[in-house]
């Protein structure tokens, strides 16, 4: 065969610039977690306002949602994404700058104002850029790449944090979503016979995504709002993020509170503890460890996710029906992070908890290629609104479970077992979801 008639790979460049930026999305919104204690401190905050900065960014980013990917439907990802990855790395920085808990509020709610584009926005560039079935494998590189920038983030933080303070650390983070959005911004295009990189055999393999461009802006909301596969998808997302969001705001002062004067319990512990005491100071690898355990969910969350994005061609093969393959996954996945992350919390070696709770954090990204998936199946032409609408349900959970733990702890004596079976019980409801989605017939033939 003649090597002009092969596809040329300018669909595999739009994976590439998504899992960029997916790794600093993630790198973004996690770095907080870390900088927590130390933000209290300073700020002088109590557990409650530090929930209710990190419920800020729920909020932002819940109400944004729907907008940002009803705005990618119209004018395009390309616009849309330049414009929101410049917002949210401004007020990355701007976290850096606060001074009151007021100013704080403000900076993470518009920093979540602007990470709300980011994700309905790629998932309409994969809805057009990638045939069907490519498209589950890269949602899970994408956010196993997600993920992981995630889990190494805490490590990432602490040691710029040797050098540099927490401010300046937010400062510093905020500088690659520029350079990003330069490049992307350059390179992309929201059709892909516009790009001259691209080939007639690659175009023939897009033909079928001619339905998805940007340009069509009027939304079916009725039929939208009135789908149970919607509202289901809605509800189990909800229940995902309620679950999740604990890994990348509380885990941290768990970690401290709870397991920060057990880790020599633990004999790798204990000889890390000695290991690094010889090149650092006590209190830094104190932190240095209970952040590595704080990344753990995070890595073994993005397996998960690529795992599902690799399974999922298979089992499809295999039972020949996406609805069970995609339905099996989800419910195994919710059944496994409710019943392993309450255990977590009853295992007193906090190395082996903290892989109990990666392999319940494992357990709940099994579920998202799924759903990112149904949301283009589903969508069609709007998948960058449906996706938009699911995130937007998943980032309230996020906002609800954030302000919900640091109001608990306070009025309870920060008593961690009931937020740990507050959560498994979420995560059942969210199970309970998937018995009735319907994730591949096509919303405007509903």
């Amino acid at each position: 065969m003649n090597t002009a008639d092969l596809p040329t790979g300018v669909r595999h460049r739009v994976i590439l610039f998504a899992v960029a930026l997916a790794i600093i999305t993630y790198v973004d919104r996690v770095c907080i977690s870390q900088a927590a204690p130390y933000m209290q401190e300073d700020l002088g905050l109590t557990a409650t306002q530090m929930g209710m900065a990190f419920s800020a960014f729920g909020w932002a980013y819940a109400l944004f949602e729907i907008p940002g990917g009803w705005l990618g439907d119209w004018i395009g990802p390309r616009r849309v994404l330049m414009r929101v990855v410049v917002m949210w790395s401004c007020f990355t920085a701007a976290t850096g700058c606060v001074w009151n808990f007021v100013s704080l509020l403000i900076a993470r709610f518009i920093f979540g104002v602007g990470e709300a584009g980011c994700f309905p926005n790629l998932t309409k560039a994969f809805a057009t850029w990638l045939p069907p079935n490519e498209r589950t494998r890269a949602q899970g590189i994408m956010l196993m790449s997600a993920r992981w920038g995630g889990a190494f983030t805490p490590l990432l933080v602490i040691w710029i944090m040797s050098w540099l303070s927490w401010r300046m650390t937010f400062v510093l983070f905020g500088l690659a979503g520029f350079v990003w959005a330069f490049f992307f911004y350059r390179w992309f295009r929201d059709k892909p016979k516009e790009h001259p990189g691209i080939n007639a055999a690659e175009l023939e393999l897009l033909r079928n995504n001619e339905p998805n461009p940007a340009g069509q802006p009027r939304v079916p909301w009725g039929r939208l709002l009135s789908s149970p596969t919607v509202w289901l998808l809605w509800g189990q997302y909800f229940c995902l993020a309620y679950g999740w969001f604990f890994y990348v705001t509380w885990l941290p002062t768990y970690l401290k509170e709870a397991r920060g004067l057990a880790l020599e319990q633990n004999a790798l512990m204990r000889w890390l503890q000695r290991w690094l005491n010889g090149f650092l100071s006590g209190e830094m690898t104190h932190n240095l460890l209970v952040a590595a355990l704080a990344g753990i969910p995070l890595f073994c969350g993005g397996i998960g996710a690529i795992f599902c994005g690799l399974l999922t061609p298979r089992l499809v093969r295999a039972t020949g029906s996406v609805t069970w393959t995609r339905r099996g996954l989800a419910l195994s996945g919710f059944a496994g992070a409710s019943a392993l992350l309450v255990w977590s919390f009853y295992i007193r070696d906090p190395l082996l908890a903290m892989v109990i709770m990666g392999l319940a954090s494992f357990c709940n990204d099994l579920t998202m290629p799924g759903s990112w998936s149904t949301c283009m199946d589903v969508g069609g032409r709007y998948a960058g609104t449906l996706s938009g609408s699911m995130n937007m349900m998943g980032s309230l959970g996020a906002a609800v479970a954030s302000l919900a733990i640091g109001l608990l702890l306070d009025y309870s004596n920060h008593n961690w077992a009931l937020i740990f079976w507050i959560s498994g019980s979420v995560y059942l409801l969210g199970g309970l979801c998937w018995w009735r989605i319907d994730p591949i017939t096509l919303l405007e033939t509903r």
